[in-house]
């Protein structure tokens, strides 16, 4: 099927063409992708090319596609029913998993979408602390409820501005917004509004500026301005967890969150993910608390036997410092090659998960971030596209090495991106 039709259909009945706007390919230009199957680190296009996937769903995706133990784990669940809307042995399973593995969750509310998880993370700090303000940091994307979908306005104190349409105005002035590894920035904001603070939220490793790693005291700070003006530190890990070790990263830095939000991994490549933290919190959801959450599909069947069958294979076979040793050496003779040739690019790496940056210079926040070379990464992305490769279709987010990919793979990776950078 050729992409060019199908693209013209999905317009006349989709809005934009996409269910999800980073597919459109707005950040890269030329027509979208479609995908009929995976298989392992591929996918096999519309239009019959086998492209070796850097996107992997966004990460969700950590064994590779269609892993045959995750397939079959699926298949006796869908033989045995898809949905009940009544609770099962499953959901119990998964959620004793994670707190097992999460030592700061003794609770965890499965839902359906990371969007959904964070959004029940900020209303119960809400509902906790009985107070309305949230901070954010500009850059760290934690889904589309309208509280996140604020970015920064003319100076930190005085609330954000509305980034979508549809989004009441008064919902900004309650969402203050600050600099990624800006410290400082929420300490002035704590010693002016902290009464009014519910909820500092960050990602830990922000991945929708592209990859970019918190400075050493970053995160600890924010732990202790939340304890200072009495307000709920949710650390956003839809990408994050269980991605970087068989846990979250919160866990990995020593940082003890309220609240933590999870998706992607532990739904196994199905729709699934949770807020969890502690049990004097979570247990003011309902049904035994004051703070209303509910959802038919949520702790789905499938998705809890995809998820519950992922993290058993993450756990026996523990590839996490394989990817990491791959992402590495890829990012280093990448960044060797933009040296060599004089290209403004940097490969950004973090145990397994990369951004091609076009530029120069590290990027720190959201502000390094748009002096990137957009119309750079657009043209390496379609050199790669070209040469059989697939990297997220934006400058802006993180690409994957999975645990299906081998080291071969990954490595002529690096060598078709060196000689690609040679002929810029």
């Amino acid at each position: 099927m050729n992409h060019g039709e199908l693209f013209k259909r999905a317009c006349a009945v989709i809005p934009g063409g996409v269910n999800s706007p980073v597919r459109a390919f707005n950040g890269v230009g030329g027509v979208p992708v479609y995908v009929e199957s995976g298989l392992g680190p591929h996918i096999r296009t519309a239009d019959g090319r086998t492209l070796l996937d850097f996107c992997c769903s966004w990460g969700a995706m950590i064994l590779g596609h269609a892993h045959p133990e995750v397939v079959a784990a699926i298949n006796v669940q869908a033989g045995k029913g898809t949905t009940f809307g009544i609770n099962t042995p499953g959901e119990v399973d998964l959620a004793e998993r994670i707190c097992s593995l999460v030592k700061h969750c003794e609770r965890v509310r499965l839902v359906n979408s990371g969007t959904e998880a964070v959004m029940t993370a900020l209303r119960l700090a809400r509902g906790v602390t009985g107070r309305r303000g949230i901070i954010k940091f500009d850059g760290c994307y934690h889904g589309h409820s309208d509280s996140m979908l604020v970015s920064a306005g003319s100076g930190l104190l005085t609330g954000g501005t509305l980034s979508s349409l549809g989004v009441p105005a008064d919902i900004a002035k309650d969402t203050f917004v600050a600099p990624y590894n800006d410290a400082d920035a929420v300490e002035s904001i704590v010693s002016e509004k902290g009464r009014e603070i519910a909820a500092i939220i960050v990602e830990p490793v922000a991945g929708n500026m592209g990859l970019v790693t918190p400075k050493p005291d970053f995160l600890q700070r924010l732990r202790s301005l939340a304890d200072q003006c009495g307000a709920l530190l949710i650390m956003d890990e839809v990408i994050n967890g269980f991605r970087f070790h068989l846990a979250s990263y919160s866990q990995l830095a020593g940082i003890k969150p309220d609240l933590i939000t999870m998706g992607k991994v532990i739904g196994g490549g199905l729709p699934l993910a949770a807020v969890g933290g502690q049990a004097v919190f979570m247990d003011q959801l309902s049904p035994c608390g004051k703070v209303y959450q509910a959802g038919t599909l949520s702790g789905n069947p499938l998705a809890v036997a995809a998820g519950l069958k992922t993290l058993e294979i993450l756990q026996r076979d523990d590839p996490y410092s394989r990817m990491a040793e791959l992402c590495g050496k890829m990012a280093d003779r990448i960044n060797s090659a933009a040296r060599q040739y004089g290209v403004p690019l940097r490969c950004a790496n973090y145990r397994g998960i990369f951004t091609l940056f076009a530029s120069s210079e590290p990027v720190c926040n959201l502000a390094d971030a748009r002096r990137c070379d957009t119309a750079l990464y657009a043209k390496i992305f379609h050199a790669m596209l070209d040469a059989g490769y697939y990297l997220p279709p934006s400058q802006f987010e993180v690409g994957f090495v999975s645990a299906a990919h081998t080291a071969e793979q990954v490595e002529g990776f690096a060598e078709r991106l060196a000689n690609v950078l040679s002929k810029i």
